[in-house]
């Protein structure tokens, strides 16, 4: 038995559809359900965070439900989202509130949000076309505009993933299958390796590289191991001389450089590697370039900023994330590559999907530019969102992004407890805690006050590891934040610092 309202032809609002002719009539109290939970849900956590132990959130969850998340009759619709949102929203961390600044997550433009609703409710694969025909027809044109943005030519092709670590692990799949194709002149559509290539293989990138290019390189098959990392330089950006005597190093030992990943953007200092001296390096040595800019990316939406990845479009594939610098609810992960016939390994034709006829007959799939097959539309929230924005919109709330940070790292320099770690190249400040007397642990301190903050529900900080200290560090990706928003919260640092050390 369903409890609930009941709805069209003697359903319920539990069991009514979402899509079709009655679905928005289905749909409007039920949103308005939602809204009205999440802003209670807001005022309930009241800050940031719920300023709660990980067990006080789970017991609030559990209360929610009544101790029942799979009850023998269900509440009905309406109860379940009331009961449900509000629980979810007072235990969340919300990235729309000032002081929750720790990571690289963005709070969601409400466009981006709306526009999300519509790809749930319609529900499309993107793996066929009569799943997705209006998707099929969308990503394609998200794509060229978003390769004319990294300054691709025409032949250039792509495909939206779920972030980063999707688009880095399909660089390294098509750098890998390439390296081996072109070495043993295989046919385009092989993929996987030959048995005397184990081990021969070698990925390079920045020490500061991020951890999914090694992870991928071991799903590959390639093996951890296989991953050289390059020292980086005092601005944290991949040594290029460093990285000229690796590759001479690996060539001379017998292994073969199949990829360099270069990062526009490390996660910690925001660094953008020397990307055309990194991609006159890979033309030397016949490596694929692959560009990690899924964090970076975004600053080529800033014409103040967009020099700064000048030579990114010399990489063979580039990865994006525009639920960083994009303001896109999770996930917005893009995966471009300067030519369509790159994607030549992930090509299958498979009857019940993409039939050779059916293309032929003029119904295209999107099935060879994914490792997914099911795959939601989230084309379409980026697409609203370009045309929503423009260039100059989005690169405005880059612009600003940038100057809170320059406004964060001129306070921290400015504050006696507190000390800059490097001047910030976008969003990112990272900073620490210093006590007056050296009887205390700084590191301790660090870790400690940032749980304190944490505990108490009033500020979300991000904590790392860099020049062998913990680090404290803020990530500053809310445009509609203030200066007295940033300095509000380096006080409550400092603050809880020197409670720490009474």
């Amino acid at each position: 038995m369903i409890a609930g309202d009941p709805s069209d032809g003697g359903m319920t609002a539990a069991t009514s559809l979402a899509g079709g002719t009655t679905g928005a009539a289905h749909l409007r109290p039920l949103i308005d359900e939602v809204l009205d939970a999440l802003a209670r849900g807001a005022i309930d956590r009241d800050g940031p965070l719920p300023g709660a132990s990980h067990e006080g959130v789970a017991a609030a969850v559990r209360a929610a439900c009544g101790q029942q998340f799979l009850p023998d009759d269900g509440v009905g619709a309406p109860t379940a989202l009331r009961e449900l949102t509000r629980a979810f929203a007072a235990g969340a961390a919300d990235p729309a509130d000032p002081a929750c600044a720790a990571h690289l997550h963005c709070p969601p433009l409400a466009v981006a949000v709306a526009a999300d609703l519509v790809a749930a409710t319609l529900n499309p694969s993107m793996d066929s076309w009569d799943q997705a025909p209006a998707g099929t027809a969308l990503e394609p044109e998200v794509i060229a505009a978003l390769s004319d943005l990294v300054g691709y030519p025409g032949r250039a092709d792509g495909v939206i993933t779920s972030g980063g670590t999707e688009s880095n692990l399909m660089g390294l799949l098509l750098a890998r299958d390439h390296a081996v194709r072109t070495k043993r002149g295989l046919d385009p559509a092989r993929t996987g390796l030959l048995p005397d290539d184990a081990g021969r293989l070698r990925v390079l990138c920045s020490s500061a590289a991020h951890f999914s290019v090694a992870r991928g390189a071991g799903l590959l098959g390639l093996g951890e191991d296989s991953v050289v990392a390059v020292p980086a330089g005092p601005d944290h950006r991949m040594d290029v001389a460093a990285l000229h005597r690796e590759l001479a190093a690996q060539r001379a030992a017998g292994g073969l450089p199949v990829a360099i990943v270069a990062t526009a953007g490390t996660t910690d200092a925001g660094a953008i590697d020397p990307l055309p001296e990194i991609a006159d390096a890979a033309a030397e040595h016949g490596a694929w370039l692959h560009v990690d800019a899924a964090y970076g990316g975004g600053a080529l939406f800033s014409q103040r900023l967009a020099p700064l990845l000048t030579g990114i479009a010399r990489a063979d594939s580039v990865a994006l994330d525009l639920h960083k610098l994009g303001w896109q609810p999770v996930p917005a992960g893009v995966f471009l590559a300067r030519a369509a016939e790159l994607f030549a390994p992930l090509e299958r034709s498979v009857a019940y999907l993409n039939a050779d006829d059916d293309q032929q007959a003029g119904y295209p799939s999107l099935l060879n530019r994914s490792l997914r097959t099911t795959r939601r539309p989230d084309v379409f929230k980026i697409a609203v969102t370009l045309r929503a924005l423009g260039r100059s919109g989005l690169g405005a709330l880059v612009d600003r992004c940038h100057e809170l940070a320059h406004h964060a790292a001129a306070r921290v320099a400015a504050t006696p407890r507190l000390e800059l770690f490097t001047d910030p190249v976008l969003s990112t400040v990272v900073f620490r805690y210093v006590p007056a007397s050296q009887r205390y642990d700084p590191d301790a301190i660090n870790a400690e006050l940032r749980r304190v903050l944490l505990a108490e529900g009033r500020a979300v900080i991000g904590r790392t590891e860099a020049a062998g200290a913990i680090r404290l560090k803020l990530t500053l990706l809310n445009p509609h934040a203030t200066e007295a928003d940033i300095d509000a919260l380096l006080d409550g640092v400092v603050s809880a610092g020197d409670k720490e050390v009474r």
